[in-house]
């Protein structure tokens, strides 16, 4: 440990490992039986479109016609694992462009027949791919559990101050409804520091939970931040705005790679307007002199 005032992140990072909040996870095979009872429905569709479909065009048209909005996700997931692994879920999930998908991708998918011998070869319901869904269905909860925490902790220490965004799974806030005449209206961000009035915008945050991060990943992160904080500031300087950016960044991936240095730059780039902490940072990181400053 470290003695003496921290005034930065980097600050942190000698001892980096006790400011990274971790959160609990899901052992395996514990997970089998509850994964298996969920996803079994899927499975026992996805066998239904599949003997029902001469080519593996028409059973990705067949899914693509699936009313529910989850159980058509799922099939997706199972197609893309036996039938196109090239292709990412978010692209196969556009309902509206299913038939120029199957043009441009239907080629090279998988023959239907190869399909259907291996998709038998497993039972049902299939533990492998029930436990591969599941990983897919914890997507997102650590993430989360990180805004949530966070609008707690702040209340706890703030509570004159509101804040808003949605704080576990709900549409990000987006820039054009912050500001009316914001360039770029549909930038994302996850909350948003108002002063006691509720009228002055104090600091515009965005929250992450990094539970590993390396390589590309790990640049495109920092480099969206980089661009995001950018954007923000070329609009408040315009408009003589002293509103703040929070990074709120938490998590194991965090000591891994260049990530905290990385994160350190980019509060170092503008130190006065600029602040990256995890939860375990935000007793004495943020202040009121901060904000209103």
């Amino acid at each position: 440990m470290t003695s003496g005032p921290r005034n930065s992140f980097a600050d942190y990072k000698v001892d980096g490992h006790n400011w990274v909040t971790l959160t609990t996870g899901e052992y395996y095979p514990d997970i089998l039986q509850v994964a298996c009872q969920l996803y079994e429905p899927v499975l026992v569709m996805f066998g239904q479109l599949l003997r029902t479909s001469e080519s593996s065009v028409r059973l990705f048209l067949q899914i693509s016609e699936v009313p529910n909005a989850w159980m058509r996700v799922q099939l997706y997931r199972v197609f893309r694992k036996y039938v196109s692994p090239e292709i990412p879920v978010e692209m196969l999930r556009r309902k509206k462009k299913a038939t120029d998908i199957s043009k441009q991708f239907g080629g090279r998918f998988r023959p239907v027949q190869e399909v259907q011998a291996a998709f038998m070869s497993r039972p049902i319901p299939d533990e492998a791919m029930c436990a591969l869904l599941w990983e897919y269905k914890s997507r997102g909860q650590k993430g989360y559990d990180l805004t949530e925490r966070f609008f707690s902790l702040f209340r706890l220490h703030f509570p004159e101050l509101p804040i808003r965004g949605p704080e576990r799974a709900g549409k990000d806030i987006f820039m054009g409804k912050i500001f009316k005449d914001y360039p770029n209206p549909t930038r994302p961000v996850d909350f948003v520091i108002y002063d006691v009035n509720g009228r002055e915008i104090l600091a515009i945050g965005l929250a992450r939970y990094d539970s590993d991060r390396g390589g590309a990943q790990e640049d495109d992160r920092t480099g969206g931040y980089r661009s995001c904080a950018d954007e923000i500031f070329r609009y408040t300087e315009q408009h003589n705005l002293k509103t703040k950016i929070i990074f709120l960044n938490d998590g194991p991936g965090l000591l891994l790679g260049s990530m905290w240095n990385d994160y350190a730059n980019i509060e170092r780039s503008s130190p006065d307007k600029i602040i990256v902490l995890t939860l375990r940072m935000v007793p004495e990181r943020i202040t009121l002199e901060w904000l209103r400053s």
